[in-house]
C-alpha cells in the first residue's frame, strides 16, 4: 500500500524558504513541517524526548541527528493520528546534509512513505547578503523590518511601538557570509544525493514573492499527481 508522499524544500537563509512554505503547503495537501518550529514548541514540554533535546541545549551542543529524526518522526506519527487523510509532509529544515538524508530515507521506507520532489530555491549569493544584512529588529517588540524592502515609516524607529531598532550581530555581511559557507558545504552533496535520483526542482528565488509561489506550486502538482512519484519503492 502506498505512503505518505512527501517534499523537501531546501534553500540558503534569505531565500524566502519559510515564506513560500507557508505559502505553498496547503494548496498542494501538504503539511508545513520546520524543524526549527518543532525544537521550540518542544521545549514547552516536559516529556523524556523534551528533556533529552533541552539537556544539549543546556550544554550548548548540537541535538544529535539520530535525535532530530525521532522529533520528526514523532511530528509524522501526529499527522497521521490527526490528519489520517493527508498527503504528506513539507518538509523545511531537514535533511541538512547527505547523512541525514540517508537515515531519512531510511525510515520512511520502513513507513512505505517515499520522498516526491525536493524543490531548491536558488538565490544569488550577493542578493541573499543584500537580504540578510538590511533586516532591523525592535528589541522590545520584536517587530521585523528591512532598510530596502520593508522600511519603517520613520527611520530607525520601531513603527508599532517607537523604540530604537537594532541589526542582530549574525546580520552582518560578514557573519551572513560565514553562514552562507557553511550551507553551501553541506548543502552541495546533499542537493547531488537527490539529483543522482532525479528529484531536484530547481527554481529561482530572486523574483517576486507570488511568481516564485506560481512556480513551485505548477512545478509540483504534476508531480504529486504522478502515482509512479508518489508511492514507496
Amino acid at each position: 500500500m502506498a505512503g505518505r508522499c512527501h517534499v523537501i524544500l531546501i534553500g540558503p537563509q534569505g531565500s524566502g524558504k519559510g515564506t513560500q512554505a507557508t505559502r505553498i503547503a496547503a494548496p498542494l495537501g501538504l503539511v508545513h513541517v520546520a524543524t526549527g518550529d518543532l525544537f521550540r514548541q518542544l521545549m514547552t514540554r516536559d516529556d523524556p524526548l523534551a528533556r533529552e533535546v533541552r539537556s544539549y541545549y543546556d550544554r550548548g551542543e548540537l541535538v544529535p541527528d539520530d535525535v532530530t529524526l525521532r522529533v520528526l518522526l514523532e511530528r509524522l506519527d501526529e499527522l497521521e493520528r490527526e490528519l489520517p487523510s493527508y498527503r504528506g509532509a513539507l518538509l523545511d529544515g531537514y535533511p541538512r546534509n547527505r547523512a541525514q538524508a540517508e537515515a531519512l530515507d531510511r525510515v520512511l521506507r520502513d513507513r512505505n512513505d517515499t520522498i516526491a520532489a525536493v524543490v531548491h530555491l536558488a538565490v544569488p549569493r550577493a542578493v541573499l547578503i543584500e537580504r540578510l544584512s538590511g533586516r532591523l529588529i525592535c528589541p522590545q517588540c520584536g517587530a521585523t523590518y528591512h532598510r530596502t524592502f520593508a522600511p519603517p515609516r520613520v527611520e530607525g524607529q520601531c513603527d508599532q511601538c517607537g523604540a530604537p531598532l537594532v541589526q542582530r550581530s549574525d546580520d552582518t555581511p560578514e557573519a551572513i557570509a560565514r553562514r552562507l559557507d557553511t550551507y553551501e558545504q553541506h548543502t552541495a552533496p546533499l542537493l547531488e544525493y537527490y539529483r543522482e535520483r532525479g528529484l531536484v526542482i530547481d527554481i529561482d528565488g530572486n523574483r517576486p514573492i507570488d511568481e516564485v509561489t506560481r512556480t513551485i506550486v505548477s512545478a509540483l502538482e504534476p508531480v504529486l499527481a504522478d502515482p509512479s512519484r508518489c508511492r514507496s519503492s
